[in-house]
Parts: C-alpha cells; sequence; structure tokens
C-alpha cells in the first residue's frame, strides 16, 4: 500500500474509533475498551500530524499566492522568505508524518523474559553478566517497569552463570528488543593481580512473553520433573523437592526453575519461559519469511551476532551495528540507555523507510511525502 493509501486509510479509521470510544458500554468490556484507546491514541497522532501538514501547506500556498500578485517589493519578499521558512517546517513535518504511518510490529507492546548468560571468559563473565543484570533493573525501574528474577545459577564471587528475569510495562520489548545477542566486555577483572585487561563475553535473548491464548501447549506433550535445589540457597531451598524441570516433548526445549521454595511457583515461572521460547521459535519461522524491509531493521535478533562491546578503561560502549560510540559507559551501566535504544529505534525507522522507498521504486509507482487529504 502507497503512503497516501495508507494514510487515508488510517484517518479513516480515526473518525470510525473516534465515534466507537464514545458508546457508553464499550466501557463495560474493559479488554475491548483498553485495545480502542490504545488504537485511537496511535491514530490521533497521525490525525494531528496530518493537519498540522495540511496547515503548513495552506501557508505555503498562501504565500505563493502573495508572491505572485502583491506590487508592493517588500512584501513580496517577506512573503518569499516565509514561504521558504514554511517549507522547512513542511519537510520536517511530512517526515515525522512518515514515521508514523510505518506499520507498527505487534510484538512491540509485549512484555519480555529476558536470559543473560554467561559466555567465554570464565568468573570475569559472570561478574559482568551480574552488570548487565543491574543495568537492565536500574532502567527498568527509570521506565517504571515490573522487575522479577524468575531463575538464577549464582556464583561464588556473586555472578551469574545465568540469570532469567521478566520485565513487564508499557513497551517493553520495543525498547529492548535489541539486546539480543554477544555482548563483549574489556577491562581489568576483579580477580586479576596483575592489571591486565582481559576480554570476555556474555549472552543475551530477549523473549517476548507469550500469553497462554498464543501459544498452545498440551499437557501430554510435557514432561515434568521435581527435585531438590541445588547451590547457594536459604532454608528449605535445598531440603525440599521444589525444584521443578519441564521439557516440552516435540520441541526439546527444557526449562528448569528452582529459586522459589514452592513447587508450585517454581512450575508457573518455568511455564511462564516456556511458553516463551516456544513463542520466540514460532516468531523466528515467522521472521525468515518476511518482506526484506523487516530484514533491513537492525540486528537479527540472533543471539550468536556481536553487537556491543563495553570498554572499561576508555570509558567506551561501541554498538556494532549501528557504528554508534559513546564515551559514558559508567552511566550507561547505570541505566542511562535512552540515548543508546533511540539511536536504534532511529536506525530501525531509517531502514524502513528506506525500503519502502526501494519496493515503491521497484514497483515502478512514484514515492511521495505524505500530502493533504
Amino acid at each position: 500500500m502507497e503512503k497516501n493509501e495508507r494514510l487515508v486509510s488510517m484517518l479513516r479509521r480515526y473518525e470510525e474509533v473516534s465515534l466507537l470510544i464514545q458508546d457508553p458500554n464499550l466501557v463495560k468490556e474493559q479488554h475491548t475498551y483498553r485495545d480502542m484507546m490504545k488504537e485511537y491514541a496511535q491514530l490521533s497522532a497521525i490525525a494531528v500530524a496530518q493537519d498540522e501538514v495540511t496547515r503548513l501547506f495552506k501557508l505555503i500556498n498562501d504565500a505563493k499566492t502573495l508572491v505572485q500578485h502583491e506590487k508592493d517589493p517588500q512584501m513580496r519578499e517577506l512573503a518569499r522568505e516565509e514561504m521558504q521558512n514554511v517549507e522547512g517546517l513542511l519537510k520536517e513535518a511530512q517526515e515525522r508524518l512518515k514515521v508514523l504511518l510505518i506499520p507498527k510490529d505487534p510484538l512491540d507492546e509485549k512484555n519480555i523474559i529476558m536470559e543473560i548468560r554467561a559466555g567465554t571468559g570464565g568468573n570475569e563473565a559472570a561478574l559482568f553478566a551480574a552488570d548487565l543484570f543491574r543495568m537492565y533493573a536500574r532502567f527498568a525501574e527509570s521506565k517504571g517497569w515490573r522487575f522479577e528474577i524468575m531463575s538464577s545459577n549464582e556464583t561464588e564471587l556473586g555472578g551469574f552463570k545465568e540469570i532469567i528475569i521478566g520485565i513487564s510495562g508499557s513497551n517493553v520489548y520495543e525498547n529492548l528488543r535489541y539486546e539480543s545477542g554477544v555482548h563483549r566486555v574489556q577491562r581489568v577483572p576483579a580477580t586479576e593481580a596483575s592489571g591486565r585487561i582481559h576480554t570476555s563475553a556474555v549472552t543475551v535473548a530477549v523473549l517476548p512473553e507469550a500469553d497462554e491464548t498464543e501459544i498452545d501447549i498440551r499437557q501430554e506433550d510435557l514432561r515434568i520433573d521435581v527435585m531438590r535445589a541445588g547451590g547457594p540457597g536459604g532454608q528449605c531451598v535445598n531440603t525440599t523437592d521444589s525444584a521443578v524441570r519441564i521439557t516440552h516433548i516435540p520441541s526439546g526445549v527444557m526449562v528448569h526453575c528452582q529459586d522459589e521454595k514452592s513447587q508450585i511457583k517454581n512450575k508457573a515461572k518455568a511455564m511462564r519461559i516456556l511458553r516463551a521460547r516456544i513463542y520466540e521459535q514460532e516468531a523466528a519461522k515467522a521472521h525468515s519469511e518476511r518482506a526484506e524491509a523487516r530484514k533491513n531493521q537492525v540486528g537479527s535478533g540472533d543471539r550468536s551476532e556481536r553487537i556491543r562491546t563495553y570498554n572499561f578503561p576508555q570509558n567506551r560502549l561501541t554498538d556494532h551495528r549501528i557504528t554508534l560510540t559513546l564515551y559514558k559507559l559508567d552511566l550507561i551501566m547505570q541505566g542511562g540507555m535512552e540515548e543508546l535504544f533511540d539511536a536504534l529505534k532511529l536506525s530501525t525507522q531509517e531502514a524502513l523507510l528506506r525500503s519502502d522507498v526501494a519496493e515503491c521504486q521497484s514497483a515502478g509507482t512514484m514515492v511521495s511525502l505524505p500530502v493533504p487529504v
């Protein structure tokens, strides 16, 4: 669908939704009402942006008329300057509208399950996994998101061989989706006596959390084992059969949870992780079948892809996908990640816009900026 067709369709839908949300009976259906209000907010932003484009077009046309018919040279010059200024504003407004017209990824609003695992580097990798965990926890706190540990495997030095966390809130996946991949760290480990810089790696996977209605997991496809928890733990953790391991036989996906003292709670957490992993498998299949426009986004989401380097001696963070370097690693590790995430989202938007242009050119159609409708 061309930009202008998409714009007309969305503005028509905006009028429809504007009327629907005025129905007093809609409030009784909370789920439908919430979805409708969310759609209204998105469409309202497009309508406001389009109104601005229309307003600026009118100013330019008025200035053109003045330039063509005004006899006073000074007035004509003022009108010409006004027209040039408004043309710049119009171009900016059209670009904002183009971004709003990019189809939203349905996963953007989902909560996530994040898996952080120590890779090469032994104890230093485990310590850095703990640092990343704290970084994401602080960022989540700054956004007002809910943050919970679902499973962890802690080392004696306070690092993590693995930690799985659930993060829920507004547009969590939209912000954290780019974190999947290999995070490389360069620093002098606390365990290094000679002051030599080591390079270690941690793997992060970001899984959109699936609702029970989205993934059909049959009970007969599960093998559930219970056992005593291993590793460090508080009273009762190692003395009761509270740990749970669930294996999804068709896919081979296996999840182990032991952090809770309650077997029921561990099973519930394990099922959430299992659903997310299976959902990710299905999403990966769909991703491989998407159009070229989707392939041009930042990163593939592949957890084997090296995405970032954290160089502590230089206070430098480099994101290799968008060749972005920031000399404020200390602030980023405290959760100040907004600039980084904004750059990643902007790069994705630009890639999608370029893909839109390429698709239209290959189809032999003209690409134009959104205009008044």
